[in-house]
Parts: C-alpha cells; sequence; structure tokens
C-alpha cells in the first residue's frame, strides 16, 4: 500500500563543481531547514538541485537570505509505503491508465520494509495525478 501526497518543491540551477551541492546543504540544515526530499543530477554544464522542504514559507525565506536563486513554485509527489517487488509499477500504471506521462521518478528502498519516491509530471497534469493518486 502506497501513500502519495502533492508537495511544493523549488528548483535551481548550480555550477557542476566539487563541494556546490553540500555548501548550500549545510547552510540550509544550519538555518533549521528540514527537507522532505532532495536530488541533485547534471543539467547540461551546470547541475539541477531541487528541494522538497518540509515548511515552503521558512524554506523560502532562508533561501532568500542565503541568495539561492531558486524558480518558482511547483508541485510533485511525494510517495510513501511498504516496500514491495512492483511497487512504482503499480502507481506508474495508475497514471499511465489516466493517460498521464511522467516527467521523471526517483525511488529508493528506506529500510524497514520501507519505499520512498518522488514522482514528477508536467504541471498541467497535477490536479488529475492527484486524483489518480489519490493524492
Amino acid at each position: 500500500m502506497a501513500r502519495a501526497q502533492k508537495v511544493s518543491y523549488f528548483a535551481m540551477q548550480i555550477p557542476n563543481r566539487v563541494g556546490e551541492a553540500g555548501r548550500i546543504l549545510a547552510g540550509l540544515a544550519k538555518a533549521g531547514i528540514n527537507l522532505l526530499a532532495f536530488t541533485g543530477f547534471p543539467s547540461g554544464r551546470h547541475s539541477q538541485m531541487d528541494f522538497i522542504p518540509a515548511n515552503a514559507t521558512t524554506f523560502l525565506a532562508v533561501a532568500r537570505g542565503m541568495k539561492l536563486r531558486l524558480r518558482g513554485r511547483k508541485t510533485a509527489f511525494l510517495i510513501s509505503g511498504t516496500d514491495q517487488r512492483g511497487a512504482i509499477a503499480k502507481i506508474t500504471s495508475k497514471l499511465a491508465t489516466a493517460k498521464i506521462n511522467v516527467t521523471a521518478v526517483d525511488a529508493v528502498c528506506a529500510g524497514a520494509g520501507r519505499f520512498g519516491a518522488i514522482l514528477w509530471v508536467k504541471q498541467k497534469d497535477v490536479n488529475r495525478a492527484a486524483r489518480a493518486l489519490g493524492a
């Protein structure tokens, strides 16, 4: 059984160099920011960081203070549930049945028989995806 919830996420581009992500993450942690999820990946000659904060208002205030150049707020889905074979396949199949394309998904085993995932769809499809996922 999996649970999906709509969450706000914020993306930014950073230079693709040693220690840059660590510097930003350490600054957020020092300021007391709790991230529900984070992902980073190469994007051309830079890297993209996506943040899903527990409290978007506090995150934005701290990010402004750190002079982080975030893109606007967007919506993704945070999924958690019992780890079992095909857990993500069930989720993506629900979206396929609703004719919604998954833009990206990052899924991981969370230990203790649990899994977690971040799932993105086009912003125009968020409300339909929420209905399909019961979020």
